[in-house]
């Protein structure tokens, strides 16, 4: 099985484990290539939609693996009981929902290994949830694909976790962990995000205080992450 970049990175930051539970499975591929590449022994697809959760139990059928990956309908992680799996992966959602997912049954992860998110909009939203809790930040990753990068977070919950200490509200927009790596796609996102505020600059005509405010607040983030670089 041959998966997109996105859920290939999902993958390649899962350890090896008894079990895991993908939460928005869509069409339980990242279930079915860990089963089938021994990163898992059994797994759960879970979805609040029915029609995900339908082409989940076809692809698993279809791979002969009823009897290691189960198929649930259902918001959030209301779809298994605690300590049911060792390991989490939760993508495809907004940072806001993910976060809220998370809080909502923070008593079913508290003894996962590890968690795996990756939202796919507002990752600063998420990052300022994660920095400022109780959970660990195990690593952090990203990928490009079909002209939209994604941000991916390894966490675990450590009830004894202070946080991380961000010092400018700039390093939830900007992963402080990947701007130590300096990997291409990363430092590729970075000048990306300097031309998308730069453009938005230029295109502000107006001469309300508001828009004043707005386009002085984008050129001293400019400047910030033009340091960054």
């Amino acid at each position: 099985m041959e998966l997109s970049k996105r859920l290939q990175t999902i993958v390649n930051n899962i350890d090896k484990c008894e079990s895991i539970a993908d939460i928005g499975t869509d069409h339980g591929y990242v279930p079915i290539y860990c089963v089938k590449n021994n990163i898992c022994n059994t797994a759960i697809a879970s979805d609040i939609n029915k029609g995900p959760i339908e082409k989940a139990k076809l692809n698993v059928s279809m791979e002969g693996l009823n009897r290691s990956i189960a198929c649930r309908l259902g918001p959030g992680l209301t779809t298994m009981d605690k300590d049911e799996v060792e390991a989490l992966v939760i993508a495809g959602m907004g940072g806001n929902l993910t976060r809220d997912i998370l809080l909502a049954d923070i008593d079913k992860i508290k003894k996962c290994s590890f968690i795996i998110l990756q939202p796919a909009q507002n990752p600063e939203v998420l990052r300022e949830f994660l920095y400022s809790s109780k959970f660990e930040i195990l690593d952090e990753d990203m990928c490009f694909e079909e002209r939209k990068y994604y941000e991916l977070f390894k966490v675990k919950y450590n009830e004894a976790n202070e946080g991380i200490e961000v010092n400018d509200p700039i390093y939830y927009e900007i992963s402080p962990i990947l701007l130590k790596k300096k990997e291409e796609t990363f430092m590729n996102f970075l000048k990306r995000r300097i031309d998308k505020y730069e453009s938005i600059v230029k295109h502000i005509n107006e001469n309300t205080i508001h828009a004043e405010e707005k386009k002085k607040e984008l050129e001293i983030k400019i400047s910030k992450l033009k340091e960054l670089l």
